[in-house]
């Protein structure tokens, strides 16, 4: 099959286009996690995001109108547990995502009939997102972006000495919570990429592959958002034409990336 005749196949365009966004946003968010030690949050949230898109499938509604505002109701239960309860951030993820998948679970030993919907998103299909998804994909991403953009400087310094952010004046507590709202918007539009068990893999990688290399912070962004946009475009090539499911493909090319930039890392030195 030619490239051109492969590219102007409607739902390759809208996996390339909705894939592209998102692996940006996963990138760039998936680095302020990785430092500060956060990263697991998206497997807790994507298990938060199962239950809550069982929800909306139960009732009858579009399940990312649902699960959107739960995943971000969730992330901030996640930052409260940690703060007022005083439980460390690994045990308070852990809590929020066994509810999560549990009620996704109960919803779906309930329902007659939505069974195969609820766990065809534990694995992704990006090649049968609707252009509504990619409308939501693009624009809520753009918007995302914008804000990160707003926020940087203060990111920036929490991310690196949250007293010392403290002290010169920003609202860490403010630029806390605005990150897990946004790690949560995007985790639930990760989830149509790669699938609920894989969205870690996405802020994860592209990060970790970044940190190999690049020598300084916006150097790693950049890298980072090259590498997540370069293993979304592969990985659903790959899928295609070699008949595999694309979430994980995507995350294995990814993987691939990690490792390459580790051997390169090491051999240089």
């Amino acid at each position: 099959m030619a490239l051109l005749d492969f590219l102007s196949y409607g739902f390759i365009q809208r996996a390339y286009l909705a894939g592209s966004f998102i692996a940006v946003l996963c990138a760039i968010l998936g680095l302020f996690l990785v430092l500060r030690k956060l990263s697991l949050i998206g497997d807790g949230l994507s298990h938060v995001s199962f239950g809550a898109i069982a929800l909306g499938l139960f009732l009858g509604f579009y399940p990312f109108y649902v699960a959107i505002p739960l995943v971000i109701v969730a992330s901030y239960l996640v930052l409260k547990l940690t703060e007022k309860a005083k439980i460390y951030g690994d045990a308070a993820i852990g809590i929020v995502s066994a509810v999560g998948i549990a009620g996704g679970v109960l919803l779906a030993s309930l329902s007659n009939g939505f069974n195969v919907d609820l766990f065809s998103y534990l694995f992704g299909n990006i090649l049968a997102i609707s252009s509504q998804e990619v409308f939501l994909s693009v624009g809520l991403s753009v918007v995302i972006l914008l804000v990160i953009i707003f926020l940087y400087n203060d990111l920036f310094s929490t991310t690196f000495d949250e007293q010392f952010a403290k002290i010169t004046g920003i609202n860490t507590k403010r630029i806390n919570v605005a990150l897990m709202f946004l790690t949560a918007i995007t985790v639930v539009l990760a989830v149509k990429v790669v699938g609920i068990m894989l969205v870690s893999a996405m802020l994860i990688l592209p990060a970790a592959t970044a940190l190999q290399m690049a020598k300084g912070f916006k150097a790693a962004m950049i890298m980072a958002a090259i590498v997540a946009v370069f293993s979304v475009l592969a990985g659903i090539t790959i899928s295609f034409y070699a008949d595999l499911p694309a979430g994980a493909t995507v995350v294995m090319v990814n993987f691939l990336l990690f490792v390459l930039s580790f051997l390169i890392k090491k051999f240089v030195r």
